[in-house]
């Protein structure tokens, strides 16, 4: 492999591997508020969704422009980042110490199938995850 390639390849690790530690977290800290537990006491599940979210987004953004594939030219990429944006307004809901409890848990299952989609496009490259 050659250098731009083994680049590639460790950005998009990188990238995954925050995808991975960020739904992971975010299970988490959904699980603990659905319990009601307080788990923003904890500084590292408030802190640590920030800098991994952050890595994530830079590594997203490095693929994107070291591929020349970029949301609004390749469908599959407008479909993730519009999941992504219903993923963090669902998320955010879910996740608000002033959310009422009745609306916790349907904001958490949307979330989680915002994350499921944006997976199916990601492994598949198609919006449709190649279905049509």
């Amino acid at each position: 492999m050659e250098g731009a390639e083994m680049d590639y390849l460790a950005i998009k690790n990188l990238h995954v591997g925050c995808v991975v530690l960020s739904i992971s977290l975010f299970l988490l800290r959904g699980v603990l508020q659905l319990r009601g537990l307080a788990w923003r006491r904890s500084a590292a599940l408030r802190i640590a969704p920030h800098l991994i979210d952050s890595g994530l987004l830079a590594a997203a953004i490095w693929l994107a422009l070291s591929s020349h594939q970029y949301p609004f030219v390749q469908t599959w990429l407008t479909a993730k980042l519009l999941a992504l944006l219903a993923y963090i307004g669902c998320g955010k809901i879910a996740l608000a110490a002033k959310t009422p409890a009745q609306r916790r848990l349907p904001a958490f299952l949307a979330a989680i199938l915002c994350v499921i989609y944006i997976v199916g496009v990601a492994l598949t490259r198609s919006a449709s995850w190649q279905l049509l």
